[in-house]
């Protein structure tokens, strides 16, 4: 499954963001499953729910992937908002007549890198429409954040931001791999102000209060009470304006209205007012305070955040920034540097807690140190691997090179106690250690291979939460194995504890 954003011009009503959503359902009707098209397959799904009130679970089963590309069983359009929060880090939009959101919905099963073509087919497809802003975007894990790349601007002067805002958009544009590029205050919002001459509105006779509440009632009407329906006895708002062409109203309502003084005259709105355009900024944000802007960027296929980040920053530090104009990095970066915080007591906590044990278990300093020796081996293979595989180093990383200390310190304990039992049984330390090896190898090899076994599957499955995490353990698993087999002779043969 994935979605779709869809951002209309500033200021677009609700009817011409409905266009825009029903040409992007035709687009998705063109690549439904057989006989689940939207209109097709939701309608027989809700008509079978609701036969079977008792039994919710018996909706219409949504087919699995059989090969080829990926398929779409159904999909929900929500115009004017964005849809119930379906995903635990994709926060719902507020309502806004310019917004619309689709979520789509693939067979069962499809694999990920069946469904990124998909979606990259459909970037492509949606990257010129005319006044409008489609983003496709793939649901992925972690916690929320606004986008993969987030460049805050800080300062105080909207012109000066506007202008280095605009400086880092280009900056990020044309860095190789963002797609989405958005600076929100880019483009200035105009609106429309009624300037009331106060001296004149006296001097006429007319309550500021009365000019007012007559706009109001010109461009959005005014409530002059309710009623109850003989029909169905709900109650209804009655609200009062002036005649429109339209839906809404135009320049045309302000214009020709009139305004009643005390004595009950009526005079035009343009004797005591005067209308003007005013740009504006379309919203100030601010954070810690300090008043800023984010532009925002998305990652294509193929790409990953921390390198384009790194290429971006490097770009900016060649920036010149005005006095009392700053930058902070956030989306993916900051979200990692929160995460990576909280590891490092508990990676202090895992080595002490390791050292611990080793010591009271074989109690020699010695062959602690030859068990831990394996650490670094397995490190050599999740750093090649990961190389190899193209991930970034993540928060998942991390935790399976914890989980991998843990699998490595049991395969070098069984190998090492083995070995003083051997010399404390009267064996030489040539012998033991050939003997122990020897013995010991096979053991150690089916386990690491179980586990490999084990891994392989969620490895290929390329989901990227928990594939990098399996490819770490993988290839740690595979380097610690072959090296141990030299290193930990070596260094028993070096340090040869003493034996209790």
């Amino acid at each position: 499954m994935f979605y779709i954003d869809v951002e209309m011009a500033a200021g677009s009503n609700l009817e011409q963001t409905t266009r825009t959503v029903q040409m992007v359902d035709s687009v998705l009707n063109e690549y439904a499953a057989p006989g689940y098209r939207n209109s097709e397959f939701g309608f027989r799904n809700l008509a079978h729910m609701a036969s079977l009130p008792a039994n919710p679970q018996s909706a219409i089963p949504n087919p699995k992937y059989s090969g080829g590309k990926a398929k779409i069983t159904w999909y929900a359009s929500n115009i004017g908002r964005g849809n119930p929060r379906v995903y635990y880090n994709v926060i719902r939009e507020n309502e806004a007549a310019d917004y619309g959101q689709i979520f789509v919905q693939l067979e069962d099963e499809t694999p990920p890198p069946v469904k990124i073509e998909l979606i990259d087919e459909l970037r492509e497809k949606f990257k010129n429409v005319p006044g409008a802003v489609i983003n496709v975007k793939n649901f992925e894990q972690g916690p929320p954040i606004e986008a993969p790349i987030v460049i805050r601007v800080f300062g105080e002067n909207l012109d000066t931001l506007r202008g280095i805002a605009g400086r880092v958009e280009t900056l990020i544009s044309e860095t190789e791999g963002t797609m989405y590029v958005d600076n929100p205050i880019a483009t200035v919002k105009t609106d429309l102000q009624v300037k009331i001459n106060k001296d004149k509105a006296a001097a006429l006779g007319i309550p500021v209060a009365e000019i007012e509440r007559m706009v109001r009632l010109a461009i959005a009407g005014l409530n002059a009470g309710s009623f109850t329906a003989i029909a169905d006895g709900e109650e209804y708002n009655l609200t009062v304006t002036v005649p429109k062409s339209g839906a809404f109203a135009s320049l045309d309502a302000l214009k020709n209205l009139y305004i009643n003084n005390v004595l009950g005259t009526a005079i035009p709105l343009s004797q005591v007012a005067e209308i003007q355009f005013k740009p504006s900024p379309n919203y100030i944000q601010h954070y810690d305070k300090d008043r800023f802007t984010a532009v925002t960027a998305f990652v294509k296929s193929g790409y990953y955040a921390a390198g384009i980040n790194a290429k971006i920053k490097e770009k900016l530090r060649a920036m010149d920034f005005p006095q009392g104009y700053r930058y902070v990095v956030a989306g993916e970066e900051e979200s990692a540097q929160r995460s990576f915080g909280g590891l490092g007591p508990i990676i202090l906590l895992t080595i002490f807690g390791l050292l611990a044990v080793l010591i009271l278990e074989f109690k020699t300093f010695r062959s602690t140190i030859i068990v831990l020796s394996v650490i670094p081996l397995g490190v050599i293979g999740a750093i090649l691997i990961l190389l190899a595989t193209g991930y970034p180093f993540s928060f998942t990383v991390v935790v399976g090179l914890i989980a991998l200390m843990g699998i490595e310190v049991k395969n070098s304990i069984l190998l090492v106690d083995f070995t003083n039992q051997l010399r404390a049984e009267g064996r030489s330390l040539d012998d033991a250690i050939q003997e122990a090896g020897e013995i010991r190898f096979v053991p150690i090899l089916l386990t690491s291979l179980t586990a490999i076994g084990g891994l392989l599957p969620i490895a290929i499955e390329e989901n990227p939460l928990y594939s990098p995490l399996s490819y770490v353990l993988i290839g740690g698993l595979i380097s610690s194995t072959l090296l141990s087999r030299i290193v930990t002779p070596v260094l028993y043969k070096l340090l040869a504890p003493r034996v209790v």
